[in-house]
């Protein structure tokens, strides 16, 4: 397709567009006069709220260690220990694709204040689960509680991640793919940290047998994070991409869609299957994976200890390898990783008998941690990068929404069926050597995906996606005069009155 194609938007009287848009919208020279933190600061407030995702899915792995200990048999032996794990991934499907629909036809502001108290009310609830002292009816609760989590989480892919990218395009040119990744999944990778630690300092401050305040503390908790991005969403500002480029009031040529992205979207959605599919089932179990290499009789603050230390190589993973995603290009990037993690997982099935002998745990974390690690370099970082840049802004919500929600389902998949994988094994060797082959040979299966299917990423892939857009639109007879936002879209909520700068931020922390 013709890359350049204008995408002036044609006003009519009734329209009345607030600004025709420019292939040159979100170069360097447009935005001298914004400081720099006020350029970086709506990038943190769209993207940040995956730390969400990352503390309430993690942290759930050693809440239901807890419940074990606490119910026992009627835990263990129950539905609720592979529900109350997996059934906020069944959730955050569910809001990825309504809070898509919503911040195409609705607002991206908008759709991210409802998802954050969504998250909010119900991560609350779900920490006061409770039901006349009953455990089955209460591990019900947790369960319905934990669902309706998942609905608010869904909401910050499709809305949050995809504003996010829009609002990088004010950045300085070659820093873009390396902030993006800062403020979505580093911000995930923080997450799964505090997911483990938080437990770990809980158990340290209270009685290590005091299991109701362990569980229920650490998924209150959870609440704090998304309060303070909702006071510092309360002035977020439309994304300029979003502005000139919404079908808010435009037909959806779905037919269109899917002729033009259809392809793409099937590669994207797969790779982000494969990463979820394995991702979070690892994280999920590691508590349980490492209960079977500590000694014996260990204490649950030791195994939380060390799922502590394992939970940390996502940092170095996600961190080092962002500014390669500027570097080399998100595909690149991307491919290197699932390649590199195959090898690891293919070693440390092999090296398996070795590596977890209790007197090798420190050898097991390291060796696990670089697992880990690896996979933020890759499909980590760069799997919603790519998501959110390779279609246009009109379609960004609900095609993100969906290739998001596609690997949500492989996350519900690996957690569900993650044991059913180590139990195939005919030994307890075997059992732990399983998990690590499957991943390994998926992680090939996303290379092969990433090189044949998917485009490279450039800098300014938004704008260049807007113009391939609206020329295949124009070239099927498509009216593209009423793309764009009218002027009342954004006066209703006040969208072109207010922006997030430095004093919203100390605002915030002086809150909270």
């Amino acid at each position: 397709m013709d890359n350049k194609a204008t995408d002036e938007v044609r006003p009519t009287e009734t329209q009345q567009p607030v600004a025709a848009p420019s292939s040159h919208r979100y170069s360097d020279h447009v935005v001298g006069g914004k400081s720099f933190m006020t350029r970086l600061l709506p990038v943190f407030a769209c993207g940040a709220g995956l730390f969400s995702d990352g503390y309430i899915n993690n942290v759930i792995g050693s809440v239901g260690t807890v419940l074990g200990l606490e119910y026992g048999a009627e835990y263990s032996g129950s539905s609720a220990v592979k529900n109350v794990a997996s059934i906020a991934f069944a959730g955050t499907v569910v809001g990825m694709l309504f809070f898509g629909f919503l911040a195409d036809h609705w607002s991206r502001t908008n759709t991210l204040m409802l998802s954050t108290t969504i998250l909010i009310v119900f991560s609350a609830l779900a920490a006061g689960s409770y039901y006349h002292g009953e455990a089955v009816p209460m591990f019900k609760m947790l369960v319905a509680w934990r669902f309706f989590v998942g609905v608010g989480i869904g909401g910050e892919y499709p809305a949050g991640s995809v504003a996010c990218a829009e609002a990088s395009g004010e950045l300085k040119e070659g820093t873009r793919n390396m902030w993006f990744i800062m403020f979505t999944n580093t911000m995930i990778d923080w997450g799964f940290v505090f997911g483990a630690l938080v437990p770990y300092l809980v158990a340290c401050a209270v009685s290590s047998n005091d299991f109701g305040t362990i569980w229920r503390v650490s998924l209150g908790l959870g609440t704090l994070f998304p309060l303070v991005l909702f006071v510092m969403r309360l002035r977020l500002k439309e994304p300029e991409a979003s502005v000139q480029n919404s079908m808010r009031h435009a037909p959806t040529p779905y037919l269109l869609i899917l002729k033009f992205y259809g392809p793409r979207l099937l590669a994207v959605s797969m790779i982000w299957f494969i990463y979820d599919f394995s991702s979070y089932a690892f994280s999920v179990f590691s508590s349980s994976i490492l209960s079977t290499v500590v000694p014996a009789g260990s204490s649950m603050t030791l195994i939380f200890g060390w799922n502590t230390l394992i939970n940390l190589f996502y940092i170095p993973g996600s961190m080092l390898g962002a500014p390669l995603s500027d570097k080399i290009g998100a595909r690149w990037a991307l491919i290197i990783g699932v390649v590199a993690q195959a090898v690891v997982g293919f070693i440390m099935a092999g090296l398996y008998d070795t590596l977890s002998q209790s007197r090798n745990i420190a050898a097991f974390v390291v060796v696990f941690g670089i697992f880990l690690a690896l996979g933020e370099v890759g499909p980590g970082n760069n799997i919603g990068l790519i998501a959110s840049k390779t279609c246009a802004t009109g379609v960004r919500g609900r095609y993100y929404g969906i290739a998001a929600a596609v690997g949500k389902v492989g996350a519900f998949v690996g957690t569900y069926i993650f044991k059913d994988i180590a139990e195939a094994g005919g030994n307890a060797t075997e059992s732990a050597q399983y998990p690590f082959y499957v991943a390994g040979s998926l992680c090939v299966v996303s290379a092969l995906l990433t090189y044949f299917f998917i485009p490279s990423i450039g800098q300014d892939s938004i704008v260049h996606e807007d113009q391939r857009w609206r020329s295949y639109l124009d070239a099927n007879n498509y009216d593209t005069s009423r793309m764009g936002l009218r002027r009342s879209d954004t006066e209703e909520t006040g969208e072109s009155q207010h922006t997030l700068d430095e004093s919203t931020m100390q605002a915030a922390g002086a809150k909270f």
